[in-house]
């Protein structure tokens, strides 16, 4: 059995996650920290902090997300870009790792007293990739049977993360989930156009224009 590129990086990235839990020195090694960039040059942070994250539920969610919605977009960018497909798919999540903390450190790269991890940031870009491709299919929270088309929910999304992130408040990094969406929407958008003839923006606005908004909402239904 082949393995997808999305559960290739779910897997790797529990098995560092587990080790780093378990080891200080991997977690201080691999964790974003600016100035290690700045004074060090340390470059590779920018990739490595998507490696590790803070906490079991912290990975799980993540992880999660990442299979339900990576799958999907692989499959598209496979029918898409053929037999470059995956590599596309893995380009787009590897540099979103280092796009969507970019704002990060430029804010913080004086700052000796912040840390970042997690791949939030990645896996928003995957998210939004799909929310690009298929806008109308519902998404929700876990156990609550209320679905939201995606284009809303990604909206509705965007404006509490901003929201958030200008409140500057808790331990969550709102900024990369802001930028690697917007970069997950941007990159998918620019290989399309560069290495298929598929008209992403097109197909997303047929799709949400032929649809009855009474079907963005769905309750009810897992």
């Amino acid at each position: 059995m082949e393995l997808s590129i999305t559960l290739i990086i779910v897997i790797v990235t529990v098995l560092v996650s587990i080790g780093a839990f378990n080891n200080q020195k991997i977690m201080d090694d691999l964790i974003f920290y600016p100035p290690a960039v700045s004074k060090r040059n340390q470059w590779y942070r920018f990739f490595s902090c998507g490696l590790i994250h803070a906490d079991w539920g912290h990975l799980i969610f993540n992880m999660l997300a990442l299979y339900l919605f990576g799958r999907n977009v692989e499959a598209y960018f496979t029918q898409i870009f053929g037999d470059t497909g995956k590599l596309i798919y893995l380009l787009m999540y590897i540099t979103a790792l280092a796009v969507s903390v970019l704002p990060t450190y430029f804010r913080h790269k004086d700052d000796y007293h912040y840390r970042s991890l997690g791949a939030s940031g990645a896996v928003s870009a995957v998210v939004f990739a799909s929310i690009l491709f298929d806008p109308i299919t519902g998404i929700g929270l876990f156990f609550i049977p209320i679905y939201i088309a995606g284009f809303i929910f990604g909206f509705i999304y965007l404006l509490i993360s901003n929201y958030l992130d200008k409140r500057g408040q808790g331990n969550i990094n709102h900024s990369a989930h802001i930028y690697g969406a917007l970069y997950g929407i941007a990159f998918t958008i620019v290989a399309a156009k560069l290495f298929s003839e598929y008209p992403v923006l097109a197909a997303f606005i047929d799709q949400i224009q032929n649809t009855n908004p009474k079907d963005f909402i769905q309750f009810g239904r897992y």
